[in-house]
C-alpha cells in the first residue's frame, strides 16, 4: 500500500512538473533588457547555461560594448558565437560570420565602426527589423533584403539567412574581430565545410576556440584576406528567398572535439526543431519558479532577470566530456587524477555525454552573493558541477579561481568568493562533491601571500602599503575566512559522527584512570575552525569609533584626509559608505561598533537618506542610488535587508520593494548597473519572492518583501515551496503577519531547510509598517574573543616634533609599546597619555585585554626629513593622491610600485610643477626625480623632466633637462629615479616640471584618456 501511495504521489508530482513545463514561459523574457545603458547584456540565442551564445556584435570595443552589442548602435558588423552576459570589461565575441549581398567591395577595405575602422562587412539595421526570444534572434540587414535568424543548441550556432535573388550573395568569416589575435588556421574542406581555430588575447590572455562550421548548399567560391588565416568569403548566386543554413560547432579543445559536438547535437538541418527545442530547453528551466499575480511588466521583468541568471556559468567540455584546463592541458571530467563528480555510477563510455560538465565565466566577486545562493535552490545539481570545476580547476591551476574566464585566472576583482559558494553548499546539505578536497583548496587560498594577503596575516588588516583597494580586500577576506570557518566546522561535526570516531574509554586498572582515544582529524578540525574564526575578525581592526566607518590605514594610523562619500583606491568600485557594512557574518559586532543598535540603524538611515554626493574617482560602476546606497554596484546589494538584524524590518520592506520598483524595468536601459553574470537579476528574482541570502554560508534568508501574490518554487526533490502575499499591492509593500503551512510564523527570516522542505509561506500585506509582525530576527554573530590593533596616530615627517596617540576598539583593553623597535608585550610600556618624538623613531605597539587575549602587533615608522626644505606645488594634485601634503617630495620617505600606497603625488593631465625652498643658498651639482608607472591604471613616467635653479624664488634659469624614454608598452609597475649632474650652481630654489606624454596612446584601453604623473622625491644635490 504504501509503494502504491508513493508511486501515486510521485505521479502528482511529475504531472505539476510536466503542467508547470508546457506553459511558455518564454514569452515573458524580453532579451533586449539590459542592452541599452550599462546593463552590457546581449540579444542573441543561447541554451540554458549554454558554451555558444550567437548574438549580433555592433561595436569591437569599450566598456559599454563589453558583451558586443548595445542598443544605442544602428550597424552589425556580424555574428558572433561567443559573449559575456553584463560583464565590465570586453571579451569573447569569437568567430564571426556576416551575410551580405554587397559583394562588390573588396574583402579587406576598411569602414567606418563606432570607435575606428573595420576591415570587413557591416549592415544598417533597425531596431523595428529586431526580434528576440530565449534561443532565436532575428534582424533584416542590407537595406532589409536580407533575413538573418539564429537559434543555439548547447555547443552549436546555427544561422538560418534569406537572401534575395543575386549574384553577389555571401557570407563572411573574419577570425580578426575584436580582441587581438595570437593565431588561426583556416581550412576549406570541400565546399560546404570549412574548419580552422583561432588563438586571442584579451581579458582572457589566452584563448583558443577551434571550429567547424557547415552550409547548407555548396559556395560557389571563396576568397581571403592578405592574411590567410585571418577570414574568408564564400560566394553564392541566390533565388529571391532562398535560405542557407550555417551550422557552427566549436570547442576549447581541439578541431575534433568541433566535429564531435556538431555531430552529437545538430546532425540534421531543422531549424525549426532546433529552435522549438531551444524554447523548450527555456521553459523547463524558467518553469523552476512560477510567478502570477503581477503586471505584464512585472512579469517581463521577472523572468528576463530569471533567463539572466541561466546565461551563465557555460558549459565548457565537449560531449565527450574533454575540457581546457587551468593548466592549458586537455582532461576529462572523467580523467583519473582529477576531482570527478561523486557518483556511484560509472563514468560513461568515451563520446557519450557526460552526467557532469566543466563549466567557465565564474564572476564570483559578483555572483556569490544571490546567484550561486539562488543555484541552492533552484538547480543543486548544477552547483555540485560548479564546485567540482572549482576543485579541479585548484587541482590544475594551483588555487581556486577568483574570476576565471576560458580556463584563464584574469585576478580581476578582490576576495577568493569560490570558497562563499562551496561553503554555502557545504551548509545547505548538498552532496556530490569531495568535502575535504574543497576545504583544502580554500585554505589554500586564504594561505597565500599575494594581493595583500601577506600583510592581512601578519597585521590583521591591509595597509594601503601592502596593496591598494586595502579596507575592501580586508572586509571581505574576513568574510572569506568566516566561510572556511563554517566548513572546517561542517567537517569537524562529520568527524564526530563517524562511527569509525566513536570513542571507547580504556581503564587502567593500576592507576583507575579511564582515557579516551584522541580523534586527531577532529582535533585538526577544531584549530582551524578557531584559527579562521579569528581571521573573519580583523574587519575589526580598520574601524574608527570617532567617524564610525571603515577607514583605510597607513604607517599604523588611518589615511587622512578621509570623506566617507570619496571614492579612492581604498576601496573596490566603492566608498566607505557603502563598504562600512559589509560585515554580513558578524553583523552583530558591526552594531556594536557603531555604538549599539539603536545607532546602527541611525548609521542605515543615513546611509539611504544623505544627501552627499559622490566624490573622489569617477567610478562608472556607482549608479542605483538612494542616498549613498549604490544598487547599480554588489556591495550594496545586501545592506537593505540589515535592518531584520537591528529589529526593524519595516524599513527593509520599503526599500527592498523601493528598489525593485525603481531600478528593474522592461525597457533596453531597464538594469541599473552591469547585469555581472546574473548577480543583478539574481537579487531581483529572490527579492520578489520576498527573502534574500545576506550571510551567504549561513543557510539563512532574511525576508524582505514579495512582489508578486504568489510565487512557486519546484524543488529538484519533487516538492514545491509558495510564497503567497495576500493584497499586494505598491501600497501595500509592508508585512502585517505570516503564516508558514498555516502556523503563524513571527521570524524575520527563513532558512534553507524550511524551503527544500516544501510548503506554504503565507503573508497578509498592508500599507503602513507594522513592528509586531515579527518578534524573532536573524542573527549573524562571531562567538569569540578577539582584539583589535592599535591605532597609532601621529606625523609620520618629524619637522620639529611628532605627537603621537593611540587607541583600539576593543573595550578595557591596554596598549603597550616600545620606541627602539623591539617587538611589545605585557612587560612594555603601557600607553596612557600622548608622547612627543623628535627624531626617526619606529613605534610598535600591541592591545592585550584583561584575560590576556592580544592583538597583532602594530608598527609605525616616523621619519626626521634629511633637511627642512619646503616646497609650492603648483599644479594641483589630487587629493586622493597627496603624497602627505607638498612637501612629500622631499620628505624622505620613498614611494613603492603600489601607487595607492599613500607616498605618490599625483596629478591628471598636465603638467607636474612645484618650486622647492631649499631654504638658504646652496651649492647645487645634480638634480633629479623619482617617478613611476603603472601603465594600466593611466599611469606614465614622463616625457621630459625640466630643473630651473634661482636664487630670489623669481627669475629661474634652466639647469637640466631629462628625457626618461621610458617605454610607453611596459605594463610592469616601475620605480624609476632620473638623475643628471649640472655645472655646479648657487641657488635657494628650485622648479621641476614634469611633461605629460599627452593623450593616452591609441593601443591602451583608455585611449584618448588623460594620463596621471606620479612623483615621489625630488632629488637636489
Amino acid at each position: 500500500m504504501n509503494k502504491i501511495l508513493t508511486a501515486f504521489l510521485i505521479a502528482l508530482g511529475m504531472i505539476g512538473v510536466s503542467a508547470a513545463q508546457s506553459k511558455d514561459l518564454s514569452r515573458w523574457v524580453n532579451p533586449f533588457i539590459g542592452t541599452g545603458g550599462h546593463g552590457h547584456t546581449f540579444p542573441g540565442a543561447t541554451m540554458p547555461f549554454g558554451m555558444v551564445q550567437l548574438s549580433p556584435d555592433t561595436r569591437i570595443d569599450n566598456w559599454d560594448g563589453s558583451s558586443g552589442y548595445h542598443y544605442s548602435d544602428d550597424i552589425i558588423y556580424g555574428f558572433s558565437h561567443t559573449h559575456l552576459n553584463g560583464t565590465g570589461i570586453p571579451d569573447y565575441c569569437d568567430i564571426l560570420f556576416m551575410p551580405t549581398v554587397d559583394s562588390t567591395r573588396e574583402f579587406g577595405t576598411a569602414t567606418v565602426y563606432k570607435s575606428g575602422t573595420y576591415k570587413g562587412f557591416s549592415s544598417k539595421f533597425s531596431h523595428a527589423d529586431e526580434r528576440a526570444e530565449p534561443g532565436y534572434y532575428s534582424v533584416r540587414l542590407d537595406d532589409k533584403m536580407l533575413l538573418a535568424e539564429l537559434t543555439a543548441t548547447t555547443r552549436v550556432g546555427f544561422h538560418r539567412y534569406t537572401f534575395p535573388a543575386s549574384k553577389m550573395a555571401g557570407i563572411n568569416l573574419d577570425l580578426e574581430w575584436r580582441d587581438k589575435r595570437l593565431g588561426s588556421e583556416l581550412k576549406v574542406v570541400g565546399d560546404r565545410r570549412v574548419e580552422g581555430f583561432r588563438r586571442s588575447s584579451s581579458w582572457a590572455k589566452d584563448q583558443t576556440v577551434y571550429f567547424v562550421a557547415e552550409f547548407s548548399k555548396a559556395f560557389k567560391g571563396h576568397g581571403s584576406g592578405s592574411d590567410k588565416g585571418s577570414g574568408a568569403f564564400f560566394g553564392f548566386d541566390t533565388q529571391a528567398g532562398e535560405q542557407i543554413l550555417l551550422k557552427v560547432a566549436i570547442s576549447n579543445v581541439s578541431l575534433e572535439g568541433a566535429r564531435k559536438n556538431l555531430a552529437a547535437e545538430l546532425p540534421g538541418w531543422d531549424f525549426e526543431k532546433v529552435r522549438a527545442d531551444a524554447r523548450a530547453a527555456w521553459n523547463k528551466e524558467l518553469s523552476k519558479i512560477e510567478v502570477s499575480g503581477g503586471t505584464d511588466a512585472q512579469t517581463t521583468t521577472f523572468y528576463t532577470a530569471l533567463y539572466h541568471t541561466m546565461i551563465q556559468p557555460n558549459v565548457f567540455s565537449d560531449v565527450d566530456g574533454q575540457y581546457r584546463g587551468m593548466d592549458g592541458k586537455v582532461h576529462s571530467v572523467w580523467s583519473p587524477g582529477f576531482s570527478r563528480p561523486l557518483t556511484r555510477g560509472k563514468p560513461p563510455k568515451g563520446g557519450t555525454p557526460s552526467a557532469s560538465e566543466q563549466y567557465t565565466v565564474f564572476s564570483l566577486w559578483d555572483t556569490f552573493r544571490a546567484a550561486h545562493p539562488l543555484y541552492t535552490i533552484i538547480d543543486q545539481k548544477r552547483t555540485v558541477d560548479f564546485i567540482n570545476t572549482f576543485i579541479r580547476q585548484y587541482e590544475q591551476g594551483g588555487r581556486l579561481p577568483v574570476w576565471e574566464l576560458a580556463a584563464n585566472e584574469t585576478d580581476c576583482m578582490i576576495g577568493y568568493h569560490s570558497v562563499s559558494v562551496i561553503a554555502d553548499a557545504m551548509a545547505k546539505g548538498i552532496k556530490g562533491f569531495d568535502y575535504e578536497k574543497a576545504y583544502a583548496a580554500a585554505k589554500h587560498s586564504a594561505e597565500l601571500d599575494h594581493f595583500g594577503l601577506a600583510g592581512y596575516k601578519k597585521r590583521g588588516y591591509i595597509s594601503m602599503e601592502d596593496e591598494n583597494e586595502s579596507v575592501s580586500r580586508t572586509l571581505e577576506y574576513a568574510y572569506d575566512d568566516w566561510c572556511i570557518a563554517q566548513m572546517a566546522k561542517i567537517l569537524m561535526t562529520r568527524e564526530s559522527k563517524s562511527s569509525k570516531n566513536a570513542s571507547k574509554a580504556s581503564f587502567d586498572p593500576k592507576t583507575g584512570i579511564a582515557s579516551f582515544p584522541i580523534d586527531v582529524e577532529k582535533t585538526k578540525y577544531l584549530r582551524e575552525f578557531e584559527h579562521y574564526l579569528n581571521r573573519a575578525r580583523y574587519f575589526e581592526n580598520l574601524f574608527d569609533s570617532k567617524t564610525g566607518f571603515f577607514r583605510p590605514k597607513k604607517n599604523g594610523g588611518f589615511v587622512e584626509p578621509f570623506a566617507p562619500n570619496e571614492v579612492t583606491f581604498g576601496f573596490t568600485e566603492g566608498n566607505s559608505w557603502q563598504y562600512s557594512f559589509f560585515v554580513p557574518h558578524d553583523v552583530t559586532r558591526l552594531e556594536q561598533l557603531m555604538g549599539g543598535r539603536e545607532k546602527f540603524v541611525a548609521k542605515l538611515d543615513e546611509l539611504f537618506t544623505t544627501d552627499q554626493k559622490l566624490a573622489g574617482r569617477e567610478q562608472a560602476d556607482l549608479t542605483g542610488l538612494i542616498g549613498q546606497y549604490a544598487h547599480g554596484n554588489e556591495p550594496s546589494h545586501h545592506i537593505a535587508y540589515l535592518y531584520n538584524y537591528a529589529h526593524q524590518p519595516w524599513k527593509t520592506q520599503k526599500l527592498v520593494r523601493q528598489i525593485m520598483d525603481e531600478f528593474y524595468k522592461n525597457a533596453p536601459d531597464g538594469l541599473i548597473g552591469n547585469e555581472d553574470c546574473g548577480q543583478m537579476s539574481a537579487w531581483y528574482v529572490l527579492s520578489a519572492g520576498g527573502f534574500y541570502p545576506v550571510t551567504p554560508g549561513d543557510g539563512v534568508y532574511a525576508i524582505g518583501t514579495p512582489l508578486f501574490p504568489e510565487v512557486t518554487y519546484r524543488l529538484e526533490n519533487g516538492k514545491t515551496f509558495t510564497i503567497k502575499a495576500k493584497n499586494v499591492s505598491p501600497a501595500n509593500k509592508y508585512l502585517l503577519n505570516a503564516k508558514l503551512n498555516g502556523a503563524p510564523y513571527k521570524k524575520a527570516f527563513i532558512t534553507h531547510e524550511d524551503i527544500t522542505k516544501g510548503g506554504v509561506l503565507e503573508f497578509a500585506m498592508i500599507d503602513t509598517p507594522v513592528a509586531t509582525s515579527f518578534t524573532e530576527f536573524p542573527v549573524s554573530l562571531i562567538s569569540v574573543n578577539t582584539v583589535s590593533v592599535p591605532v597609532i596616530t601621529g606625523d609620520r615627517s618629524i619637522r620639529n616634533a611628532s605627537s603621537v596617540t593611540m587607541s583600539t576598539v576593543t573595550p578595557d583593553a591596554k596598549i603597550y609599546y616600545t620606541t627602539d623597535g623591539s617587538e611589545p608585550a605585557a612587560a612594555s610600556t603601557v600607553f596612557s597619555a600622548p608622547f612627543t618624538i623628535d627624531r626617526t623613531t619606529t613605534v610598535k605597539a600591541i592591545a592585550i585585554d584583561p584575560k590576556g587575549n592580544a592583538s597583532k602587533p602594530v608598527t609605525a615608522n616616523f621619519v626626521k626629513p634629511p633637511n627642512d626644505w619646503t616646497v609650492k606645488v603648483i599644479s594641483p594634485y589630487s587629493t586622493q593622491y597627496t603624497g602627505g601634503g607638498d612637501n612629500a617630495i622631499v620628505d624622505g620617505i620613498r614611494g613603492t610600485v603600489n601607487f595607492a600606497s599613500g607616498e605618490w603625488q599625483g596629478v591628471q593631465g598636465r603638467t607636474y610643477e612645484a618650486v622647492i625652498d631649499l631654504q638658504r643658498e646652496m651649492p647645487i651639482t645634480e638634480l633629479g626625480g623619482s617617478f613611476l608607472q603603472v601603465a594600466g591604471p593611466w599611469i606614465w613616467m614622463p616625457d621630459r623632466i625640466e630643473f630651473e635653479t634661482s636664487s630670489d624664488g623669481i627669475t629661474f634659469a634652466k639647469a637640466a633637462e631629462i628625457k626618461p624614454g621610458f617605454p610607453q608598452t611596459e605594463m610592469t609597475p616601475t620605480v624609476r629615479e632620473y638623475r643628471q649632474k649640472i655645472t655646479p650652481t648657487r641657488a635657494r630654489y628650485v622648479r621641476v616640471r614634469a611633461f605629460n606624454i599627452g593623450k593616452i596612446p591609441s593601443w591602451h584601453p583608455g585611449a584618448g584618456g588623460d594620463p596621471w604623473i606620479f612623483v615621489d622625491e625630488i632629488l637636489v644635490n
